[in-house]
This record gives C-alpha cells, structure tokens and sequence, in this order.
C-alpha cells in the first residue's frame, strides 16, 4: 500500500541527480523511487566509490573506459525509475476488455486509467481487444498470422501450448531476464524483495517471460464463496449453516417456507469446482484439476473418493429441487435475476460483483432484503474447514513482450511502471482527487466510485479510473478491496470465507516442459471433456453413481496416470527453484 506522505516525498525529490535515483527505484508495495532516506544515502556512497576509483586509475585508460562505463549504465537506469520517460513512442497492446469496463467503453484508452496511464509514462498505446468470447480463436489466429503486436497479456503457463517456453521458443514473446535486469528496477527490486513470489513467475530453468498479476497480501485470495439470504434466516428462525447436512435444511426451508423456486442458484460454468459444497469433500479446486491431498499426494480431483460423494449429495439436491433446475447452464445475468428476487436465497461467487452487486440492486425495492457469507462448510459438526477457495498469488496472468516487438526497452519501461508507486496507485486506486484521496496512510474512493453520478454500480466506476477489480501488470493492494466492499455484510468476506489450511492443497504455477506440457495439454483436454459431461450426468442423474468404477477406468485409460506423472515431475522441479 502506497503512502500520501511517501508520495509527497517523491515528489520533493524529482530533481535529485541521476545517481540518486538509481539506488532508490520503487517496487509494487514498497517506497518509490528517490524517496528512502537509507536509499539516498546508498546512491551517495556509491556515487563517491565511483569517483574515487575513476581518479586512483585516471592514468589507465581500460580503468578509466569502465569507470564510464558503469556511469552510463547508471544513468541509463536512473531514466527507467523517471516517468514520463524521456523516450516517447508508440506501443501496440493485445487484451481482452474487462466486463466492467466493456460495459461503457470500447478500448481501454479511452478510459481515465488509459489515459494517465500514457499520460504518466509519456508512452501512446493502440490498444487492441478481441471479441468478448472469442479471445483464445483470435489469439491463435494472430499468432499463425505472425502480425503481433508489441505486447500481448493474457494466461501463459496453463492457457499456451506447451507452456511459456514454447511461446519463447516459438518467437511469439521474448524471455526477459535481461530486459529486467536492464530496464525494469521497479519489478526487479519487488521481485529480490519477494522471493515466493519470484519463483513463481520464472519457468524451471529461471526464465522470465511476462509481468505479472500478482496479489500482494493473501487476503486478496480468498475471493469466492458462498452467501444467503439472512433476513430469510431470521424469519425461518435459523442460523447461517456450517454444515453440508444445515445447508440442506435451510436450502430446503427457502424452498418450502419462502416458496424459492431456485434455493441454491448460481452458475456452473464460474464455480463447478470452485464451490464450497466440493469443498467440503476435499474435492474443490480454485484453478487446476489437480490437488495436494491430506498426505501432500498430488492426485486428479475428479477421480477422488470425495469427488464422488460431492456428486452424490449434488444429486440429491437436485432431485429435491433445492438446486436450480437450470444449474448447467445458468449465466451471471440471470443468477442475478434470480437473487435480487424472490426466486433464489442462496448462491456462489464474489464478494463484491456478485454479493454486494446483488444486495445493491435488491434493496431498492426491499430494504429489508440482506446477504451474509457463510463460513466453508464441513461434513461434521465442530470440524475445521481443511480444504477451501484460495488463488495462488500469480494466477497467471501477465503482459509479455512479443518476439516482433522492435523496441523492447520502451515496452519494458512502459510496463516496469506498474509496479512504481504511482503505477501502484494508479492500478489500485486510481486518480488522486477524482477517484480517490488520502486519509492517513490509506485510500479511500470518493462518490466518483461510490455514488456514481451516471449511476454505474460500484465495479464499472471502477473500470473507468483502476484495474484492481480484475488484473494487470502491477501487485494488487489489499487497501483496494477494503474499499471496493462498501456494505457491511461484504465486508466481511474474507476473513469468513478463508481456510487457514488451504493453501497447502493447491499447486502452485508449475510450468512443465515445452515436450511435458504439449503431451499434457492433450490429455487434460480429453480428461476435461469426458469429466464435464459426466459430472452434469451423475447430477442430473442420467448416469448412475453406481457407474463410479467405469467412470474411473475410462479416465485411466485416457492416460490419467501419465497426467499425473507429469504434473509430479514439474512439482518437483518447482520446489526445488
């Protein structure tokens, strides 16, 4: 989180010499460039190290060609931690247009945060967006065609074909050891000060290859859950349930007692797997199909033991009309519908676009209506939730430059602005004075966010000033989602919804070998396939759970055994980075 005083410092401290700001460039969550005070004095006492040796060896010239040397590189990297720089150009940057953002704008430089964005780093960016729905078909056609642009952001690790390697290797983006070590002090200095995080964003061999998404404070991982209607619990009598037998009672109470025809109503597609009732099982997953068990095993979670009691107790739900009957195909627009209504009184998803977005649209016509989160369920009264919703704090998401980039220093320094501290109060919050302001040490929004005068909700006031609310090249602050849940109840997310164990189940962004990760990639799609149609099968009942041992060899015999031998491999090699 970024400090109004450490600000007003920087600013004081524009016009300190290049050697200066060399020694003091800013990372994502920590003091700026030229502003730390130990930071300045380093710069000095390099400063004064470099002129003695240039003056004890004047006499020889190799000594005295590397002595200016080292102050060129210095002033060249003294200009990186500078914004606007003092390089202009234009850049041309692929990615898909967030939903809050798409919803009032057609190209992100149109925005508020586009503009300053090129404003602050005195860098013009062509943005480009794919059709919503079509960003995987057009990002393949691009790169068959070979026009890239200089700068393409999307999944790398798990979204590529053979992974970022491969991408490299292929000439669609660069490896950027060197480009960082050059050109980008700003996620350097974050990356050496965050070491769990550094490894989590190189490949196996070290290679970087994008500038990441990263979630700066664990808090910002526990994202999703479930929540209900708690002005129905209160006329029901009952309490928010913390068991999977509870939550059938009160899903079934909504049903008969408040006429809810849809009493667990949320949509597949976002949360089949990512739902607290799977895990409950030990059978959820946030990302990948594959989890560490409760002995650190890495096994597939669709063909665990708890993955078919989860289907078992869906089943039943359904077939009792306690989940909606429209389950497999439902979308966000009509879960919506559903919950601000009488329908539904319970569902599945985030905090503030779904939860408080929900509370928001409800309470005009029913003051009375009002949500709460409910803590991850377990099977037995008293028991600790083990398994539960957490990201990895690189979710895999990143901007990488591309092999047909012909200025990658400008698009380094463009991009190591991110992870500045005005890139850093930028992303998160905004435009000082407009969006936000300053209260002490924190960021608060002001009625541009709050009360939209256009009567945005919340989440596309903020896709017009920040980029917070989704992702991006910077670390998101946790300062921002304290202030994106407004209502109480929604404030209250995170800490209901965490696990304290559940991290240890969730495997980090492995990368696999460009040869392990095309083998892979063909038989998890085959898995994924064959899985997705017999999960909505064992729920709707058209198959039976009696049919459980079959389900189970047809996925060996679709190579499971090989899928997870790979994956174990490139765990291995990613706990030994």
């Amino acid at each position: 989180m970024r400090k109004k005083s450490t600000k007003l410092l920087a600013l004081l401290t524009a016009g300190i010499t290049a050697a200066s700001l060399l020694a003091g460039c800013g990372s994502g969550s920590s003091d700026n460039a030229g502003t730390s005070d130990a930071a300045q004095e380093s710069a000095a006492s390099e400063d004064a190290a470099t002129e003695d040796a240039a003056t004890e060896d004047a006499a020889e010239d190799t000594a005295a060609e590397d002595a200016s040397s080292n102050e060129d590189a210095a002033d060249t990297s003294a200009d990186a931690s500078v914004y606007p720089l003092s390089e202009s150009g234009t850049l041309t940057y692929w990615l898909q247009l967030n939903g809050n953002v798409s919803a009032n704008f057609t190209n992100l430089g149109d925005t508020e945060l586009g503009k300053k964005w090129q404003e602050d780093t005195g860098v013009t960016i062509e943005f480009q967006h794919p059709a919503a729905g079509q960003e995987n078909e057009q990002f393949n056609l691009m790169v068959a065609d070979g026009n890239l642009p200089d700068i393409i952001e999307r999944g790398w690790v798990n979204s590529y074909p053979g992974g970022p390697e491969k991408a490299i290797a292929d000439g669609v983006i660069i490896a950027l050891n060197d480009v960082i070590d050059q050109y980008c002090p700003n996620l350097k200095k974050y990356l050496e000060e965050h070491p769990e995080i550094d490894r989590m964003v190189k490949t196996d061999s070290g290679t970087y290859f994008a500038f990441p998404f990263i979630r700066g404070e664990d808090g910002l991982c526990y994202t999703v859950g479930a929540f209900l209607r708690q002005d129905w619990l209160d006329d029901l009598g009952m309490e928010v349930p913390t068991t999977i037998d509870e939550w059938h009672d009160v899903l079934t109470a909504f049903k008969e007692e408040k006429g809810a025809t849809s009493p667990l109503c949320f949509d597949y597609a976002n949360f089949k797997m990512s739902n607290p009732f799977a895990f409950a099982y030990g059978a959820g997953s946030a990302s990948s199909s594959f989890i560490l068990d409760d002995n650190g095993e890495l096994v597939y979670v669709y063909a665990i033991d708890g993955y078919k009691d989860y289907l078992t107790t869906m089943h039943q739900w359904y077939e009792e009309g306690l989940i909606d009957a429209d389950y497999a195909t439902l979308n966000g627009d009509q879960v919506t519908a559903k919950m601000t209504t009488d329908e539904a009184g319970a569902s599945v998803g985030w905090a503030a676009s779904r939860m408080q977005l929900f509370m928001t649209t409800a309470q005009q016509n029913n003051p009375d209506y009002l949500l709460v989160p409910a803590p991850q369920p377990v099977l037995n009264a008293g028991d600790t939730p083990e398994y539960g919703f957490v990201e990895n704090n690189f979710p895999d998401v990143g901007a990488a430059i591309t092999g047909s980039c012909e200025n990658v220093e400008l698009a380094a320094r463009f991009l190591d602005y991110g992870y500045s501290e005005a890139g850093h109060n930028l992303f998160n919050f905004g435009t000082e004075g407009v969006s936000y302001n300053w209260e002490g040490d924190r960021a608060v929004y002001t009625e541009t966010i709050t009360n939209n005068e256009d009567g945005w909700p919340i989440a596309q006031a903020l896709g017009k000033y920040i980029r917070a609310n989704y992702n991006g090249p910077f670390v998101q602050d946790l300062n921002y989602l304290e202030e994106y849940l407004q209502l109480e109840t929604a404030k209250l997310c995170p800490g209901t919804w965490g696990v304290a164990n559940a991290r240890k189940h969730i495997m980090p962004p492995i990368t696999p070998s460009e040869e392990e990760s095309k083998e892979l990639a063909t038989i998890t799609n085959e898995l994924g396939t064959y899985v997705d149609e017999m999960a909505l099968k064992f729920i709707f009942g058209t198959e039976s759970l009696d049919n459980w041992d079959s389900y189970i060899q047809t996925l060996e015999n679709m190579n499971l055994s090989r899928a997870i031998e790979i994956e174990k491999a490139a765990l291995e090699r990613y706990n030994s980075r």
